[in-house]
């Protein structure tokens, strides 16, 4: 059942035990979304395998409290951020609900209730909820909530006009300096295993060219999201980058904005692609990703396929 923020409210009020639980290696949208939810509302954080480098860095400065792989019985489980089952590693989801931005979120079909909108990041939509409820706003989850939204816009370079609203709106209730924030967020490193894993995924590149668009393949042992966004800052148009980990086969894939306007829609992509390989996929039209089983090599050739296939529909 879709409902609307200031429903998702009364929802939650006829819970006691609330988990606010955030995909595996949480993200600052994630995290900053289900902390903003737990201060104003109550509950528990809960990540799947912990957070990424970022939303470790915030959660220290901001001392967010959040359990690793939380076990135990919970009345209601909000999923935050998270468009596929596969995020959660395998969670068991009796009750839950999901709050999402994701244009594609199969987590939606068997929820009790959820709240879906096309946004830029799930920070935005939590703020529409806390407004809604009349919730105050202090300056620990402002802080967090504007992390959120500048890191899963790459820097405004994917936000929309919503977007910049938001982040001004929580500057002004603050009172925080937006360069407060950034010279806070480029100041976390990069992990020496994160840069050699971008280099490695240059070494290995395939590319491929179609008239005058370039799709670039690539494998790694870890960080395909940030080796596949690497690959489209050397010039690729879209780039797919795979991992064999466990057994699965974890593919993410970015796309330049003249890709998406000419036919190419990641998440449809994604989506379709891991049913064909027995796995979930999903997420936005310019970046999304999949876990699936079978060989890598011909599971990053279908995704050439299904590539070609849409920038020759969208010329003829």
């Amino acid at each position: 059942m879709e409902i609307d923020e200031s429903g998702l409210y009364n929802k939650l009020l006829d819970y006691n035990n609330i988990l606010y639980l955030c995909h595996r290696n949480a993200d600052p949208d994630a995290l900053g979304s289900a902390f903003a939810l737990k201060e104003a509302i109550g509950g528990t954080v809960g990540v799947i395998d912990g957070c990424d480098r970022v939303a470790t860095q915030i959660a220290k400065q901001l001392d967010i409290d959040y359990i690793v792989n939380p076990q135990g019985d919970y009345d209601l489980v909000v999923v935050i951020d998270t468009s596929t089952p596969a995020q959660l590693n395998g969670y068991e989801l009796n009750t839950y609900s999901v709050i999402d931005h994701h244009a594609t979120t199969v987590l939606n079909e068997n929820a009790s209730f959820h709240l879906h909108r096309n946004r830029s990041s799930t920070a935005e939509i939590v703020l529409d909820i806390l407004k809604s409820i009349g919730a105050p706003i202090l300056r620990r989850v402002a802080y967090a909530l504007i992390c959120g939204i500048i890191t899963d816009t790459g820097n405004f370079r994917h936000a929309s006009a919503d977007s910049f609203k938001a982040v001004a709106e929580l500057l002004e209730l603050s009172g925080i300096e937006y360069s407060e924030v950034m010279d806070s967020l480029s100041a976390v490193p990069q992990a020496v295993s994160m840069r050699i894993a971008l280099i490695k995924s240059a070494q290995r590149a395939s590319i491929e060219r179609v008239d005058d668009w370039i799709i670039v393949t690539s494998n790694v042992s870890s960080f395909v999201g940030s080796a596949a966004s690497s690959l489209i800052s050397l010039g690729a148009d879209v780039a797919f980058v795979a991992a064999n980990v466990d057994g699965m086969v974890k593919v993410s894939a970015r796309a330049r904005r003249c890709a998406i306007h000419s036919g190419v829609n990641l998440a449809r992509l994604m989506e379709d692609i891991s049913a064909k390989y027995g796995g979930t996929g999903g997420g936005h039209e310019g970046a999304a990703g999949m876990d699936v089983t079978g060989d890598s090599d011909e599971i990053l050739a279908s995704c050439i396929g299904y590539v070609k296939v849409s920038l020759g529909k969208h010329c003829q």
